[in-house]
């Protein structure tokens, strides 16, 4: 990409959410023209509240955001993960409220509006549940050729699930929605747990934010305090998984993919311990993963470098960048 793209991001902001929130605004890969809110670390709503925040602490009110589905197609939201992300859903984090509403229509509305103005160009980044994104395939049915690309962080292919013993949490809380999005006719970018689960940010690199001079990494490291307890049981130790960030990133082709073949994905949405299950046919493994012929899905099963200087990195420039800015416009004219 050598210039920016227009992307939109479809998220539940919780606190790796407000990572890869931070990450897009951060890289010059990507034009962030708009957001939607789900329901999923926390109520839709409340996650369009946490996005204003965050967009006003990091001095770019001027994005639209949408709030989107409350419920799944099926059944009803269940509350979100405060033993993940917190009660707030940004880790017990307080943030200067943003004076901004969000704007009229759903999620899925604003979403087939950009699709159009960006024909062909427009790039969506799905980090929560899929149910706007279902929504906006029926509201638009040419929304995969408007789309450029697609590319959620959701599923397992060969990792255990982290909800249930198979299925990821962004697929489960919406299987419905998930096997109406996989089936459309447009390429896909699969970001499961296989390399969501082996990508780490540590707390030296927790500690590296909280000394930042930028109100934006400081509010981050706070926030990973909390989601880094969580996963203490998991990992045995505190750090945290990077899921969205990840799929931001390799969205914006920012890090370099190792194994990602193209290969056919399904969804379980039957009633059993299987559901939510994104049924990926790796039986190419034996051989290399070659892509299969008609495969639209591309599986991310591993990336060729280290993730958490990248993410960083790509922060810390930005914010200097703009230090610098603000003091070259500040200083005395010769």
């Amino acid at each position: 990409m050598n210039q920016p793209a227009p992307f939109f991001l479809d998220c539940d902001t919780g606190i790796d959410d407000a990572l890869a929130l931070a990450y897009l605004l951060a890289t010059p890969r990507a034009e962030l023209v708009g957001i939607g809110t789900v329901s999923g670390n926390i109520s839709a709503a409340g996650g369009a509240r946490n996005t204003l925040d965050l967009l006003k602490l990091a001095g770019h009110p001027d994005i639209p955001v949408a709030v989107g589905a409350h419920d799944p197609q099926v059944g009803t939201f269940h509350g979100g993960a405060p033993h993940v992300h917190g009660d707030n859903g940004i880790g017990g984090v307080d943030l200067e409220p943003s004076d901004r509403e969000p704007v009229e229509g759903t999620a899925a509305e604003l979403l087939v509006e950009l699709a159009r103005k960006h024909a062909g160009e427009l790039r969506v980044v799905a980090i929560g549940p899929l149910t706007n994104i279902a929504e906006a395939l029926r509201l638009e049915p040419n929304l995969p050729a408007l789309v450029a690309e697609l590319t959620i962080m959701g599923g397992a292919a060969l990792a255990p699930g982290n909800i249930t013993p198979v299925a990821e949490a962004n697929i489960a809380n919406d299987p419905e929605a998930a096997a109406e999005v996989l089936a459309a006719d447009w390429d896909v970018t699969l970001v499961p747990l296989d390399v969501t689960m082996t990508n780490v940010l540590e707390e030296s690199h927790r500690q590296e934010l909280l000394a930042s001079d930028h109100a934006v990494s400081q509010a981050l490291g706070e926030m990973l305090g909390y989601y880094f307890g969580f996963y203490v049981d998991i990992f045995g130790r505190a750090c945290s998984a990077m899921h969205d960030p990840l799929a931001a990133a390799i969205a914006v082709r920012g890090v370099e993919l190792a194994v990602a073949p193209k290969v056919r994905v399904q969804v379980d949405t039957t009633g059993g311990p299987g559901r939510g299950q994104t049924v990926c046919d790796l039986r190419g493994q034996y051989v290399g993963f070659p892509d299969q012929r008609g495969a639209r899905c591309r599986v991310v099963l591993s990336i060729g470098e280290e993730f958490a200087p990248h993410l960083l990195g790509t922060m810390q420039a930005a914010w200097l960048s703009e230090d610098e800015v603000m003091r070259t416009s500040a200083s005395p004219g010769l």
